[in-house]
């Protein structure tokens, strides 16, 4: 078995079985609910950050890019930087009344402060 086989193969260690044939899948896209129907939760976070204030924006379900989107509309209008992955949106600072506001005009009604 060449190298190239091998990175195809990532999670598999070993199989007995001679029939076994290793189907290779991304990861599914999840489906993007509406966004009046998202419940989105708005937090301080300060845990594992040194001290230092985040706005962690939790319950995102859609695909990856559609995230990512939304978190750099809200690090742009709120001016500062952060990130976007793993279902969560990091905004730097307590942007919390802004964020929360910012997603209730962009049509996320489900979205409460924690």
């Amino acid at each position: 078995m060449g190298k190239k086989n091998k990175k195809n193969r990532i999670g598999v260690v070993y199989s007995t079985n001679p029939d076994f044939n290793y189907d290779f899948r991304e990861e599914q896209e999840q489906e993007l609910i509406p966004a009046n129907q998202q419940k989105l939760r708005v937090i301080i976070d300060r845990k594992k950050r040194k001290g230092k204030e985040v706005t962690l924006v939790t319950g995102f379900v859609g695909p990856e890019d559609d995230l990512k989107d939304l978190g750099k509309y809200l690090k742009t209008k709120c001016g500062v930087g952060g990130s976007a992955k793993e279902g969560e949106i990091l905004v730097q600072g307590d942007q919390r009344d802004q964020v929360v506001q910012l997603l209730k005009e962009k049509g996320y009604s489900g979205t409460k402060k924690v």
